[in-house]
């Protein structure tokens, strides 16, 4: 009974937002270092695969040394992230909501913070059907100021996506832009208006601001859906990741000058970042922008790792007066908002930014966006190149006529 009071509750919040697409982000300033994951593969796509034995991974801080009352809630989603119409018995078995009692208090840290962890599906939720799922965090049941949101995905894999990545685009030929190109193969599985029934979205690198959505077939036949040539799969090559690692106190990783303790807190300062458009596209392996918890020498970085000051600096004779510049990457969701914005010091010349971030290794990169912009461009300061090794996920939906939910049928990654 209490359950059912509580998802009750959930509903009535959600449905007057329910028109509002549902993404990853923290929405307390006590909330840190939210993460969704596959367990035990910490960097793929938050995506799993109906009816397997994979699970996502949920976990956050709560910077603290109390531990607090935490519950969730699921919600199925279209696949723009807006609520779906389905119920709760359509697309769960079990409960839709239930109590994060999965908790541990930080160990041999300067900074106290509880962890919280846990899984979907577990042993109270089951799904039954494919499609993008948003998880509501509440703290005390209030579920009218949830703390964060967690997504994820489920693809139940019908149609077969075969697809690449060149640097010959309308644009230019082998120059700034990368051309994505991909068929969709039905054989076997029915779609009778691919216009209308198939939704496709493209993104790269897990970005939101410059993603593809509403991909219509450039071409087809009976089972086959090309999606060639289209102009609006072009995107900027831009640079490799930039990244820190400050997974010890004592052995500075690439690019940190110094790390500072001020009996308080340590602090990490960077190196001055360099412009690096017009140098080439950078050597090296990125992570594409992820990061990952890590202390050297723990037993248990979930709760050994401490939080520390990372402060970045890209020095500038000036600053933008047509827009500003943005971290861009996973420690902010890829998301562009007042979080991830830097600010211009005229003391130092330089856009700063300082991040109170839990131990590990992070990828970065600058991103210039213009006054009231969405979306943002990396040639300012990172340059664009087609050599750039970038990960591309595109995700087929569909809707056959009469149904009341888009459902997830392929999920494929290509790379340049």
């Amino acid at each position: 009974m209490k359950r059912n009071i509580l998802y009750i509750a959930f509903l009535l919040m959600v449905s007057s937002l329910w028109a509002e697409p549902f993404f990853t982000h923290v929405k307390v300033n006590n909330i840190r270092t939210l993460q969704v994951r596959v367990a035990d593969n910490p960097l793929a796509i938050p995506v799993i695969e109906l009816g397997s034995d994979q699970l996502v991974r949920i976990s956050f801080d709560e910077m603290s040394y109390e531990p607090k009352s935490y519950t969730y809630a699921l919600v199925h989603c279209n696949a723009d992230w807006t609520r779906s119409s389905l119920s709760e018995v359509d697309y769960l078995e079990g409960f839709a909501n239930g109590t994060i009692d999965n908790y541990a208090f930080s160990s041999n840290t300067t900074t106290l913070y509880v962890h919280y962890q846990f899984d979907v599906p577990n042993d109270d939720l089951k799904l039954k059907v494919s499609g993008n799922y948003a998880v509501i965090i509440a703290q005390d049941n209030d579920f009218t100021k949830p703390v964060a949101v967690a997504c994820f995905s489920v693809v139940q894999s019908r149609v077969t996506v075969k697809g690449s990545v060149r640097g010959n685009t309308d644009r230019e030929l082998a120059g700034r832009y990368q051309q994505v190109d991909f068929e969709v193969e039905t054989s076997g599985y029915e779609v009778r208006d691919p216009f209308t029934e198939l939704k496709v979205t493209v993104q790269q690198n897990r970005r939101w601001d410059n993603a593809v959505i509403n991909l219509t077939p450039t071409y087809t036949s009976s089972n086959v859906q090309s999606y060639t040539n289209n102009r609006r799969l072009i995107f900027e090559g831009g640079n490799q990741y930039r990244s820190v690692d400050f997974s010890s106190e004592y052995t500075y990783g690439s690019g940190i000058d110094r790390i500072t303790f001020d009996r308080t807190f340590y602090h990490v300062w960077l190196f001055p970042s360099e412009i690096r458009a017009g140098r080439g596209v950078e050597q090296g392996y990125d992570a594409n922008g992820q990061f990952l918890v890590n202390r050297q020498r723990s037993n248990d970085v979930d709760v050994e790792a401490d939080y520390m000051w990372v402060h970045f600096a890209v020095p500038m004779s000036e600053p933008y007066f047509n827009g500003t510049l943005c971290l861009l990457g996973q420690l902010f969701s890829n998301q562009i908002d007042e979080q991830s914005r830097m600010v211009y010091d005229f003391a130092q010349k330089a856009y700063v930014k300082s991040l109170f971030l839990k131990q590990g290794g992070y990828n970065f990169q600058y991103l210039f966006v213009e006054k009231d912009a969405k979306s943002g461009t990396l040639q300012p300061v990172e340059g664009s190149y087609w050599q750039t090794e970038n990960e591309y996920a595109i995700y087929v939906y569909h809707r056959p006529w009469g149904e009341r939910y888009d459902k997830l049928v392929a999920v494929k990654l290509v790379s340049q």
